[in-house]
């Protein structure tokens, strides 16, 4: 806390504190009963596992190939369509989808968490409506979607936009409810405006929050693009697997399911690489 304080007092122009330079000169220690050293590139060793298990359970013949076709044989399939350029034109479209998606779900979660979270009157209008939303699943919106946008493009960033918002609004506006009370009254103290308060205190205290569901909103983002790439559309990897659905050739399917998961996890990778750049003044457990 005391390293957060000296922070929030910067940010005031308030000074250096006595504590900060003693702070600045301790090298952080890690706690015994945390979890221990980074492992190096840890967040590779799950997936392969998984890789080293699908490639001994082909080899071995565990894994029927017409149930789950062999690495190797998606790995062909993979080069096949990359030659084409069927997997290069379809992927382009479904990274475009999630992205204005994505975009545009951050700004409306975010600008909605603000109002809810930084006045009364604003939560009384905004808050419920989020909840109804939370409690009604995305697919069950599609038909309406289709009625109200049509089976075109604007569809599909209604549906991305919407699934996107929900964890952003939830997660930010959590946390901006939760900055402490003491910094309210410090802020109030030295005279900071409105937009003062809202730029040096509740937005910094509402990082954690927001980071926390911009994590979430990349995952949902290309769950809701798996969803409506399936439905009546001509372009993208859902697309793509609809119509090796149709033929019945799995390894397409697989090929697309794997980029799915390559594009969240890197999504992922990237979402925390910026919170830890954009946090690096806080100690956590996972530090």
């Amino acid at each position: 806390m005391a390293t957060l304080d000296a922070a929030v007092l910067r940010r005031f122009g308030l000074g250096r504190s006595t504590a900060e330079p003693i702070l600045a000169k301790r090298k952080p220690t890690r706690p015994r009963l945390g979890p221990g050293r980074p492992i190096p590139f840890g967040i590779a060793v799950g997936p392969a596992l998984l890789i080293a298990a699908w490639v001994a359970g082909s080899a071995t013949g565990a894994l029927d190939p017409e149930t789950l076709p062999a690495p190797w044989t998606v790995a062909e399939t993979a080069g096949d369509l990359l030659a084409d350029g069927r997997l290069q034109s379809n992927l382009l479209t479904s990274v475009q989808r999630a992205v204005i998606g994505l975009g545009l779900g951050v700004a409306i979660g975010l600008v909605l968490a603000l109002l809810a979270g930084l006045s009364r009157v604003g939560e009384a209008l905004v808050d419920g409506p989020i909840q109804i939303k939370r409690a009604i699943p995305t697919l069950a919106l599609i038909p309406l979607f289709i009625v109200w946008f049509g089976i075109g493009e604007e569809m599909k960033l209604v549906v991305i936009t919407t699934s996107v918002a929900i964890p952003i609004y939830l997660n930010t506006h959590a946390h901006l409810r939760s900055v402490d009370a003491r910094y309210v009254e410090l802020a109030q103290t030295v005279g900071l405006s409105r937009w003062g308060f809202v730029r040096r205190i509740a937005l910094p205290g509402s990082l954690p929050g927001f980071f926390t569901g911009l994590r979430l909103a990349v995952t949902i983002s290309w769950l809701a693009l798996v969803v409506v790439e399936q439905v009546n559309a001509t372009s993208g990897i859902g697309y793509l697997m609809t119509q090796a659905r149709t033929y019945g050739q799995i390894d397409i399917i697989v090929v697309g399911l794997v980029i799915y998961g390559l594009l969240g996890l890197f999504g992922d990778i990237l979402v925390r690489a910026v919170e830890r750049k954009a946090l690096s003044w806080r100690q956590t457990l996972g530090d």
